[in-house]
C-alpha cells in the first residue's frame, strides 16, 4: 500500500525560498496561495500538496522527485548515526523519540546535526594539529580549494577556450544584455530594498537576472558575467571537479566559485586579446582596467593565469589583505614562498599601502636565500555605492622574479635597480638576526640574555 503521510517539508521550502531570494510573499504571488499559508508550509503547521508540488516544479524548474523526497526518514536515520557519538552515551533516546523528533521538529533536528557536524570536524582538525604539528589541517577547506587551484597552475585551458568563444558570442549580439535576452533571460537593474541585500540573483520563474542598482558600471559587467560563467559554463566547471574528492561540501562550493569567477574574467579579457594587451602596455594595470573595463583587482586576479603553452605571460604571485593582515585570497606563483600561515614579513611594503589609498607602490626584495622580486600594491575598495553600504578596503600584490621586472611598465623606468628589501616569509621562518622590525624568533634559534647587554634588535641569538 502507498505510503500515504502528509508531506511536511517546511525547513526545505525555507531553503529553496531564501536560495532563491525571495520574500514569503513573492513565493506566495508565484504559487497563488497567501504569504501566511507560505509561512504555515515552512513551519511544518501545513503538509505540501501535490498540486503545490506541482506548481513549485513549474515554477522555480525544479526536479519533483528530489523536492518530494521525504526528509522525515533520513533525519532520524542521520540524527540515530549521530547520537552514536560517545559524547551522547549517557543519554537515553529511543528510536521512537528520535523519530518523533524528526517528523515533529525537523528544524531542532537540522540544528543538532549542524551543531555536531561542526564539533565533528573542529575534532578532526584538532587531531590532525597534534599529529602534523602544523595549523594547516585536511580538513580546512580555503586551503583545500587553494591547493586545487595551485595544483592546476591557476590555469585552466578548457575554461578559457570556451570563455573567449562566449566572448565572441557576446560581443556579435551587442552586449551581455542582448545576448541574455537572446537565451530568453531578462537583465533588470533593481534597487537594494528589492534585491533584499543581494548584488545579484537569478529568478528562474520570472527568467530574470537582477542586479543591484546601486554597483558601478565595472561591478555590474561583472557580476553579469559570473552569472553566465555558473549557467553557460556549468559543463566545463562540472568537468573539471568530476573525480575529486574534497573533504568537505565547503571546500567543493569554494573550488566551484575560485572556477565561475576565473571564467567570468576569462570573458571579459579573453586570453589572447589579453596577453598581446598585457605585453604591448607593460603590464600597466591601470591601463588594462581601462581598455577592459574592468577593475584594478580583477586585472591583476587575470595576470596570474597567463599559463597556455607558447602564450605564457609573466609568472605573477598575488595576494589580498586587509588592515589587520588576513589574507583573504592568495594564487601561488613565480616562486614566491608566502608564508601558509602566520603574519607576513612587516617590511614588505603590503601592510603599509593603506597609508596611500589608491596609490601604486613598487617595491625590489630580497628573500634569505638571495631570490630577488620585484613587486607592485595598491589598496582596491568593495562595498559601498549606498550611504549605509559599508565599504571594505584591501591591498593587493603582484610580485614576479626579479629578471622579469624589466617587462613592467613599473620598473622600465629604473636603469639601475635600487638595493632591494630584505624581507622574509615570517618571522618564524627568517634568520636575518639584525633585522629590527622582527616580531618573534626564528625557529630553532637560541635567544642569548640581555641582563648586560642590549641590541636594537629585539632579540640576540646564540651562534648556533
Amino acid at each position: 500500500m502507498a505510503d500515504a503521510r502528509p508531506l511536511y517539508l517546511g525547513p526545505r521550502i525555507k531553503r529553496l525560498r531564501r536560495e532563491l531570494g525571495l520574500t514569503q510573499a513573492a513565493m506566495a504571488d508565484d504559487l497563488a496561495i497567501s504569504p501566511s499559508y507560505v509561512a504555515l508550509i515552512e513551519r511544518n503547521q501545513r503538509p505540501l500538496t501535490a498540486d503545490l508540488l506541482l506548481r513549485l516544479a513549474r515554477s522555480y524548474k525544479l526536479d519533483m522527485s528530489e523536492l518530494a523526497a521525504d526528509e522525515r526518514d533520513d533525519y532520524a536515520q542521520r540524527l540515530s548515526v549521530m547520537l552514536k557519538d560517545p559524547i551522547f552515551a549517557e543519554i537515553d533516546l529511543t528510536a521512537l523519540e528520535v523519530a518523533d523528533i524528526a517528523t515533529s521538529f525537523p528544524g531542532v533536528a537540522e540544528a543538532m546535526l549542524r551543531l555536531h557536524g561542526a564539533y565533528a570536524r573542529e575534532q578532526q582538525a584538532l587531531a590532525g594539529l597534534r599529529e602534523s604539528g602544523t595549523s594547516d589541517p585536511a580538513g580546512d577547506a580555503v586551503g583545500e580549494a587553494r591547493r586545487f587551484i595551485a595544483r592546476a597552475g591557476n590555469h585552466f585551458p578548457a575554461l578559457d577556450a570556451r570563455a573567449e568563444a562566449l566572448a565572441d558570442e557576446i560581443a556579435r549580439a551587442g552586449g551581455q544584455a542582448d545576448w541574455l535576452q537572446k537565451q530568453g533571460v531578462r537583465l533588470r537593474f533593481l534597487p537594494d530594498d528589492v534585491m533584499m541585500g543581494a548584488l545579484r540573483r537569478y529568478d528562474r520563474h520570472g527568467e530574470q537576472l537582477l542586479i543591484d542598482d546601486t554597483l558601478s558600471p565595472t561591478a555590474r559587467q561583472w557580476e553579469v558575467a559570473l552569472h553566465i560563467a555558473y549557467t553557460a559554463l556549468r559543463a566545463e566547471i562540472a568537468a573539471l571537479v568530476r573525480g575529486e574528492s574534497f573533504a568537505s561540501a565547503t571546500a567543493a562550493h569554494l573550488v566551484r566559485r575560485a572556477l565561475a569567477t576565473y571564467a567570468a574574467a576569462a570573458m571579459l579579457m579573453p586570453y589572447d586579446r589579453f596577453a598581446r594587451t598585457a605585453w604591448t602596455r607593460g603590464h600597466d594595470i591601470g591601463a588594462l582596467a581601462g581598455v577592459f573595463g574592468v577593475s584594478f583587482e580583477q586585472v591583476a586576479h587575470r595576470l596570474t593565469t597567463l599559463g597556455r603553452p607558447g602564450a605564457q605571460g609573466v609568472p605573477f604571485f598575488f595576494i589580498r589583505v586587509d588592515a589587520a593582515g588576513n589574507v583573504s585570497k592568495r594564487l601561488d606563483g613565480a616562486g614566491f614562498p608566502f608564508a601558509a600561515h602566520g603574519g607576513g614579513c612587516p617590511l614588505w611594503n603590503l601592510h603599509q599601502a593603506f597609508r596611500s589609498p589608491g596609490e601604486v607602490l613598487t617595491q625590489w626584495l630580497e628573500l634569505p636565500d638571495g631570490q630577488r622580486f620585484f613587486s607592485i600594491v595598491r589598496t582596491v575598495s568593495s562595498g559601498g555605492g549606498a550611504h549605509d553600504r559599508p565599504s571594505i578596503t584591501r591591498a593587493v600584490a603582484l610580485a614576479c622574479a626579479a629578471e622579469h621586472a624589466p617587462r613592467l611598465v613599473y620598473a622600465q623606468d629604473q636603469a639601475v635597480p635600487p638595493a632591494p628589501t630584505p624581507i622574509g616569509m615570517t618571522c618564524r621562518l627568517c634568520n636575518r638576526a639584525e633585522c629590527t622590525a622582527r616580531a618573534e624568533p626564528p625557529l630553532g634559534r637560541d635567544i642569548l640574555p640581555d641582563d648586560y647587554r642590549r641590541v636594537a634588535a629585539p632579540f640576540a641569538f646564540a651562534e648556533s
